[in-house]
């Protein structure tokens, strides 16, 4: 059976969807993996594994699945055998040459997923050491780590080589002169230059001609297009820091915004951005969150502030056992909710750590920690919670997903659109490419371009490769 186009991981994380008028297209519940149910109480894993088991079989299948034609992974099939789906050629798929784990997790070969000795470190390359988690039984979605590490940087976006920044100024300049504006220059431009590229064009744009390029073109474009080049000019930490900060001036909170930013960046990333508040605004990031929100989301995004969590990419696992218990003991096995429990452990431990912890939960109480949190908690608190879990699955497909709904029926979020593919278009865009086919059975650039249009359009494009 399966769901074309629906999210997999449970009701979508996010208040307001499925949007109103669209519930039908949404599976009833019980009738999607981790609804509640699923697995079967008292049945073991799900789908029934061979004999051998499967990693983390007491969830299964496991979050970071995702529809796939056919039918989910993992999906009950004729004879009982898993449903993955098809391996592109020359993905390189798998466990990559030298015997190291595509993610840093147990390999079926010499590790279990009951408890087996500690993993060896992730190697770096990647924000906070994340490599995106795999598919059930060892299949990933997207080039294996090997296969990254030789590709060098996952954005989609790399520096330009023999760059000359007096040179692009001059270009821009040529392009914005005189009547009319050469957009066509300005997309090559900003679309094949690193940020750190474009900064330097803009120094010398002010160099050579005593202007600010950021007012010329401002004065030049408008709209999106005009939100989409700005972002780009940006330094990355300046543009996480301006979204806080636009996210929670005014009246209302966008706190959306807030989730997406500080449940998803590394601690040195949260670190810089609360340093770029301070000194860019002249406030405090904590004071401002505790202003505009309240409660236990309050709670949750001021620990998120502290760009605390811990980085060992070594998993525990028998930390993980005891975390799980402790949760299961401070939602599902209790009347009520130990809020604490929850806040305390999802954000001080590694991505890995947790994603180890999910695994041992689903085992335990034969329920994915996903569905529970959904059951113990709501609104936006909810949101932050199942944000932070699905990153230690699977980061790219947190993003995948909401690229998905910035876009889907009437109308398109633009600032989440823009902000998304500017923020992972040098980290993960390639990964989130290519688990947005997987998800929803369209690319990324399909969607793109059928829900944008002009000079906006084919600037998104170029950025996402398309």
């Amino acid at each position: 059976m399966s769901y074309p186009g629906y999210p997999p991981t449970g009701y979508p994380p996010f208040p307001g969807y499925p949007p109103a008028g669209q519930e039908s297209s949404f599976p009833p519940p019980g009738q999607y993996p981790y609804s509640s149910g699923f697995p079967p109480v008292g049945g073991g894993a799900y789908p029934p594994a061979p004999s051998g088991g499967y990693p983390g079989s007491g969830g299964y299948p496991a979050p970071g699945g995702y529809p796939a034609p056919g039918g989910y992974p993992g999906a009950p099939q004729p004879g009982g055998a898993p449903s993955y789906p098809a391996v592109p050629p020359g993905q390189g798929f798998g466990a990559p040459p030298g015997g190291a784990g595509f993610s840093g997790y147990p390999q079926p070969s010499s590790q279990s997923y009951g408890g087996g000795p500690a993993q060896v470190p992730l190697p770096g390359g990647f924000p906070g050491g994340q490599i995106p988690s795999q598919y059930p039984g060892g299949q990933a979605p997207y080039p294996s780590q090997a296969a990254a590490m030789t590709q060098g940087s996952q954005g989609t976006i790399r520096p330009a080589a023999n760059f000359d920044a007096m040179r692009d100024a001059e270009i821009l300049r040529k392009a914005m002169k005189g009547f009319g504006t050469d957009e066509q220059a300005i997309v090559d431009i900003v679309a094949n230059r690193s940020n750190d590229q474009r900064q330097k064009i803009k120094a010398a744009f002010k160099t050579m001609y005593g202007k600010d390029l950021i007012k010329d073109l401002k004065s030049e474009l408008s709209g999106n297009m005009e939100e989409l080049i700005l972002a780009l000019f940006m330094p990355a930490t300046y543009y996480d820091a301006w979204s806080l900060r636009n996210a929670m001036k005014g009246a209302g909170t966008q706190e959306r915004v807030l989730i997406e930013i500080l449940c998803t960046r590394t601690n040195q990333e949260i670190r810089e951005i609360v340093r770029c508040y301070q000194s860019e605004f002249g406030r405090d990031l904590e004071k401002d969150i505790r202003s505009d929100t309240s409660g236990h989301f309050e709670r949750l995004l001021v620990s998120m502030c502290q760009g605390n969590r811990e980085e060992n990419q070594n998993v525990n696992h028998q930390l993980a056992q005891e975390d799980a218990q402790r949760l299961y003991q401070a939602g599902e096995g209790r009347l009520g909710t130990d809020e604490s429990c929850f806040n305390m452990i999802l954000a001080t431990r590694s991505f890995p750590q947790l994603k180890a912890t999910m695994e041992a939960y689903s085992r335990m109480a034969n329920r994915d920690l996903l569905s529970s949190v959904g059951r113990e908690f709501s609104g936006n608190v909810e949101s932050g919670l199942k944000t932070i879990l699905q990153c230690a699955l699977n980061r790219p497909a947190f993003f995948a997903e909401r690229l998905y709904y910035s876009m889907k029926g009437a109308g398109t979020d633009d600032s989440t659109l823009v902000r998304i593919v500017v923020t992972r278009s040098e980290i993960d865009l390639v990964q989130i490419k290519q688990i947005f086919s997987q998800m929803y059975q369209k690319t990324l650039g399909t969607m793109i371009a059928s829900d944008t249009s002009g000079d906006y359009r084919r600037l998104l494009l170029a950025i996402v490769g398309q």
